[in-house]
């Protein structure tokens, strides 16, 4: 009965053992008290069955107590308390630009360059809980995979399908860059970041990756870049009429380009020579770019005094209408 109750004055609580004392005074008085009448033998009304006034004879007794048992637990003031969090978040909108281009099949990252590029990419969706995040797909050109979302599933399920091949081939930094814009620029959150992850040198497309970078910081857009590959060369597979063979080709990123870029906006910029130095990228970029999450936990207090109060009083007034009417004893 109590379980979900606390009481404000628990102490009064220790008076609910004078209850059984009142049922002993009682039974104690009862067998105590002479009859008015005395009869050489009863024998008579052996036979006689106690009407409904004999049966009921002990009920004022019965509510007396409990009408003491009841204003006790009143005067401790049982409540009930109901609690809760309101959670208030400070998102962020966050789009990926992945570099699709062929020199992405090199495979001085397990399996490849483009696959470790996804993998990191996965685990860096899944450790965030209420950002949009959106992705843009870069070769010759570039497209939106997946407008900013929250919902991760449906991004994770895109992000599978990406694969060289699905642009015509090239390297359009500045054409992804306002790609990005265009999906942060009306954003209302109070961060706004792109993370360009590329392996080559910007020769291809309409837009300028100096220029788009400056317009992504006039949107308060921050930019980090990743340049992808090991130092020097890296081996490419290439297709013959004998299978797969492998040629070492030099590994040849623009770093001075996407350090500006990073510069310009705010961002930073980052190598990654392997699959471990690229997670390890995204991480860091996981920790600068935390949600902020504000929790204010609340606990409201309902009282039940007057519950039980209004209660021993109800149980009082009809202790005293029954005894003094249809219970009533003659002296």
């Amino acid at each position: 009965m109590f379980e979900e109750i606390s009481f404000a004055y628990p102490f009064f609580l220790y008076l609910l053992i004078f209850v059984p004392v009142i049922f002993y005074y009682y039974w104690k008085k009862n067998n105590q008290t002479s009859p008015d009448l005395t009869f050489s033998s009863l024998e008579i009304f052996g036979e006689v069955k106690p009407n409904l006034k004999e049966r009921l004879k002990h009920l004022p007794a019965v509510l007396r107590s409990l009408t003491f048992g009841v204003l006790i637990v009143a005067l401790a003031r049982p409540q009930t308390y109901s609690s809760g969090q309101n959670i208030y978040t400070e998102g962020i909108d966050i789009v990926m630009l992945l570099d699709i281009s062929g020199s992405m099949l090199a495979e001085d990252f397990k399996p490849n360059r483009v696959e470790a590029a996804k993998n990191v990419m996965n685990d860096f969706i899944n450790g965030r809980v209420s950002d949009r995040i959106g992705l843009v797909v870069f070769a010759r050109d570039s497209f939106t995979q997946c407008p900013l979302t929250i919902d991760y599933s449906v991004l994770k399920n895109l992000l599978k399908e990406i694969h060289t091949g699905m642009i015509e081939d090239g390297t359009a930094i500045g054409n992804a860059i306002a790609n990005g814009v265009n999906r942060l620029k009306d954003s209302k959150a109070k961060s706004k970041i792109m993370i360009l992850l590329t392996d080559g040198v910007n020769n291809s497309g309409e837009v300028d990756p100096v220029t788009a970078a400056q317009i992504a910081a006039k949107f308060g857009i921050r930019i980090y870049t990743i340049g992808v590959g090991t130092m020097g060369e890296a081996p490419y597979p290439f297709q013959t009429p004998f299978g797969v063979r492998y040629q070492m080709v030099p590994v040849e990123i623009d770093e001075n380009l996407l350090q500006q870029i990073a510069s310009i906006t705010g961002g930073k910029y980052f190598r990654a020579t392997n699959n471990q130095k690229l997670s390890d990228i995204y991480k860091e970029i996981d920790k600068l770019e935390k949600t902020r999450v504000e929790v204010t936990s609340y606990r409201h207090a309902t009282e039940l005094f007057y519950g039980w109060a209004g209660a021993g009083i109800i149980l009082l007034f009809l202790e005293l209408a029954i005894s003094r009417t249809y219970l009533r004893k003659l002296p």
